[in-house]
């Protein structure tokens, strides 16, 4: 009983982080699914969104710097699948690559000119920023709100996916992108769909994440970003339901080793299970192996 009542606080923050871990892992794996691409900026819109809701709020009350901050991050998401990603379609895939970083740092680079580089202070949202108590731990409502929104997130979308004239075509775009295109799928709406859903998705995971976290730096997004991308790998990049389980193991992982005090080493467990993963399984625990077709 000691034990759990020592740890349990741990493995409530390893659940909610695992969940924040998750709606950013969405983003990269839909991307991965349907372009063949890793979206390197994906974790610094995730930091833009908490930059609009941190500047936003103090001139609007938060009931309207919310919404305008999912708004302006699915925008931003959009523009830089039209302006960086769109023009390279036919390009080699070392060229998107090399994009898709170049956009990193252009979002990187413009955080850290309009903070100037000073930490700010995310605005504590109403209700989730309260404390709540369960058993011996106390926690804030968002680690308790955090997995059951982002398993409703998870259960909308695959019913998008799954039974959805606009969920056909992602599936049809992502198993056969030219023939999609001749069957008549407007195969450069469904990507930019693709990037509104996980744009969305990284705005939600971001004021989840930063009521936790509450300072916001320009590289705020960069190691979420990475263990999120990890996770996609894990669970086998291209699934959904992969991601998820993938950042939950992750995320409950990572706090259980702060919990046996080597915080140290938390981290550095995350991309060593990702080494372990790619000898041991390459596709990840729901990955396809990938057929070359002739």
């Amino acid at each position: 009983m000691d034990f759990i009542s020592k740890n349990l606080p741990y493995l409530l923050a390893g659940i909610s982080v695992g969940g924040q871990y998750a709606l950013i892992a969405i983003g990269y794996t839909m991307v991965y699914g349907i372009l063949r691409l890793i979206n390197f900026a994906h974790g610094d819109i995730f930091t833009v969104a908490a930059l609009v809701l941190v500047y936003s709020s103090t001139i609007m009350p938060l009931y309207l710097s919310i919404p305008l901050t999912l708004a302006a991050t699915v925008i931003l998401g959009l523009v830089v699948e039209r302006v960086a990603y769109k023009p390279l379609r036919n390009a080699p895939r070392m060229s998107v690559m090399i994009s898709a970083i170049g956009v990193s740092y252009l979002l990187q680079n413009l955080a850290l000119y309009i903070t100037g580089g000073l930490a700010q202070t995310y605005p504590a949202i109403p209700f989730i920023s309260n404390t709540i108590k369960i058993g011996p731990a106390t926690t804030k409502i968002v680690t308790v709100v955090t997995p059951i929104l982002t398993i409703v997130l998870v259960f909308a979308l695959m019913q998008l996916i799954n039974h959805t004239k606009i969920g056909m075509a992602m599936r049809s775009v992502a198993n056969d992108f030219e023939t999609s295109r001749l069957m008549g799928i407007k195969v450069d709406n469904i990507i930019s769909m693709t990037f509104v859903i996980g744009s969305f998705l990284a705005a939600v995971g971001s004021l989840l994440y930063f009521t936790n976290y509450a300072s916001v730096v320009p590289t705020s997004g960069a190691m979420p970003g990475l263990k999120a991308f990890v996770a996609a790998v894990f669970g086998g990049i291209g699934s959904i339901p992969g991601a998820v389980i993938g950042a939950f193991i992750i995320g409950i992982c990572e706090n259980i080793i702060k919990g046996l005090g080597w915080t140290t080493f938390s981290d550095a467990f995350t991309f060593a299970l990702l080494i372990v993963i790619l000898i041991v399984k390459p596709t990840g625990l729901f990955g396809e192996k990938a057929t070359d077709k002739v």
